[in-house]
């Protein structure tokens, strides 16, 4: 069974997913009411709570207006007075709200929204007003903080749990994932030893579990966020603060601080920026990945051909796209024209060599001197080209490892591409055989294990050549054709295996470099070699062995005299008394 099928590739959706929906909860919670900004209104707030919006009226602007109501509502809950009654008067041109018959606030037309009167818009105003002067003064009573203590309390140990509930999952569902075994039945392509490309890889994997471990910290950071936003707004006093660093933080994300163009820009528009880039990156991959899946498999192009159509849209896809949101965003891109200037400046300097490498992908693209699946021979690497990019290319080698290339080196060196335009191709196995070898048993010999083997084709034929007449052999060559370069060493390991066993069985020998040195006994007879000289050189390597004997017996004498010596001095110097020992 394979793994990646249950557990591995239900990653993936679920991040995308997640972050689309935290993406879309944050921009609705947050952005939208700083665009609500906008308008020109200004908010009626008691003790942090936002009631209404009022409008200009006349000679006083929104602001005005809010301002002198708020600072109104504040005199009267810190007053301390009995509770404050709320009421309409009716019998002025406009419907003035009182508190305790004194004017608060008057209700202008700009206040009212469409298909609503006036005195409909005062009562719905007075309505809550009353509802909040009456909790405001609850909240600021004993019972009430006794109240939102145990709230806070509850808030933060709910935090707490939820923390640890998603530390959990991760150390038992997620983390054993890092050390699951992948099957050793991964599918492989037919035109390499890699899985297929449906299948992600192992590195892959790693990284999703890395993305999805970062994303848990960020959830449980917003967790404790939320829960100290939220006990924020349970005190006045905190409410207070909490708005105006929320306000201090809208304010700072729509003000237009960065120059562009003849325009300015927020920090709030480059973040739409960002986000309408990544959406476009995704949405362009997920079109990709369709297009290749469903479309182009349908086809039943080549593995390579179906890769290239779908970088090549890809890439044209991203361009167009990024075009178009630069303009939906407000870019006026013919502001952009010193920027490309200074790029260009730039590329020709320093970024030259991603510049050399860019050229060198868009040339392997599109010329297709390499193509995803085949296996070729660079730079003392062999392996299958797993995929091509416009800066490098991934080979997977025979011992599954991945290297990444840059693209240059496939044009500034020499490639061999066993697959290119067809990936059959021709081994050379050299064999030697001894001298008196039957030749044509050796012949057939080979031919036989040749045809034997499963990934040997039978057309063209196996044959055998004599070579050359060795020092030592005479050697053959035996020539087998494949359709699986990437199997070539394991198919020339087999036959050797099988040559040695079949030329066992015939008792044909194979031959090692060797030489055979013989000595010649000497012409001259030994009785011209006089007794004389034989006497001499018997006495003289008498009196050598002598010598040497008497030499090593006194050599010996000596050291033992030295080793006399040295202990009588070792047994005066223990028996002499110390100094110290005197006096006493």
């Amino acid at each position: 069974m394979y793994v990646w099928n249950k557990k591995q590739n239900v990653i993936s959706p679920f991040l995308v997913w997640l972050l689309a929906i935290l993406m879309i909860l944050s921009f609705m919670g947050f952005f939208c009411p700083i665009l609500a900004q906008e308008k020109p209104t200004a908010p009626i707030m008691l003790e942090g709570r936002t009631l209404f919006y009022v409008r200009e009226s006349g000679q006083y602007t929104a602001e005005q207006r809010a301002n002198e109501a708020n600072r109104h509502l504040g005199k009267i809950l810190d007053s301390g007075d009995p509770p404050a009654v709320v009421g309409i008067d009716s019998g002025q041109e406009v419907p003035v709200i009182t508190i305790n018959n004194r004017y608060f606030l008057s209700v202008t037309y700009n206040d009212v929204p469409m298909g609503k009167s006036l005195q409909g818009q005062a009562l719905a105003w007075k309505n809550t007003l009353e509802v909040a002067i009456s909790k405001a003064e609850y909240e600021r009573t004993l019972k009430y903080y006794i109240k939102a203590i145990i709230i806070a309390i509850a808030v933060i140990f709910l935090a707490a749990i939820l923390s640890w509930k998603l530390g959990v999952i991760w150390q038992r569902w997620l983390k054993p994932l890092s050390t699951t075994p992948t099957d050793s039945n991964t599918p492989t392509s037919s035109s390499s030893s890699q899985p297929l490309s449906g299948y992600p890889s192992e590195s892959s994997f790693k990284f999703q579990l890395v993305a999805l471990l970062v994303l848990l910290t960020i959830i449980r950071g917003i967790i404790w966020i939320v829960a100290f936003v939220y006990i924020s707004r349970l005190f006045p006093q905190t409410r207070r603060w909490s708005d105006l660093i929320l306000e201090i933080l809208q304010i700072s994300l729509i003000t237009d601080v960065f120059p562009l163009g003849n325009q300015k820009y927020s920090v709030l528009d480059f973040f739409i920026l960002i986000g309408l880039l990544v959406g476009l990156v995704t949405l362009t991959r997920m079109v990709s990945r369709v297009l290749k899946s469903k479309l182009l498999t349908a086809t039943g192009l080549s593995r390579a051909v179906q890769d290239t159509t779908a970088l090549i849209f890809n890439y044209t896809f991203i361009f167009l796209g990024t075009i178009v949101v630069l303009q939906v965003w407000g870019l006026d891109l013919s502001s952009l024209t010193v920027f490309a200037s200074v790029l260009g400046v730039g590329v020709g300097l320093g970024l030259q060599g991603i510049a050399k490498e860019f050229v060198s992908g868009l040339v392997l693209i599109f010329e297709r001197p390499i193509q995803v699946g085949d296996f070729v021979e660079v730079a003392g690497l062999m392996g299958t080209v797993e995929r091509i990019s416009v800066r490098s290319t991934e080979i997977r080698t025979l011992d599954q490892v991945s290297v990444i290339l840059p693209n240059s080196r496939f044009l500034d060196s020499e490639v061999i591409n066993w697959s290119h335009s067809s990936p059959i191709s021709r081994l050379k196995i050299p064999v030697g055989v001894a001298y008196g070898s039957n030749l044509e048993i050796v012949r057939n010999l080979l031919i036989k294990v040749a045809k034997n083997h499963q990934d040997i084709l039978s057309m063209p034929s196996p044959q055998v050549f004599f070579s050359e007449f060795g020092d030592s052999s005479l050697k053959f060559n035996l020539l087998v054709w494949i359709s699986k370069p990437y199997k070539q060493f394991q198919i020339k390991s087999d036959l050797y295996f099988k040559i040695d066993s079949e030329f066992r069985a015939e008792g044909i020998e194979i031959p090692f470099p060797q030489r055979d040195v013989h000595f010649r006994s000497s012409d001259v007879p030994s009785q011209n070699i006089s007794p004389e000289l034989i006497n001499s050189l018997s006495n003289l390597s008498n009196s050598l062995a002598t010598w040497l004997k008497e030499n090593s017996h006194n050599q010996t004498r000596q050291d033992k005299n030295k080793d006399i010596q040295s202990n009588k001095v070792i047994k005066k110097e223990n028996s002499t008394p110390n100094e110290d020992d005197i006096s006493h």
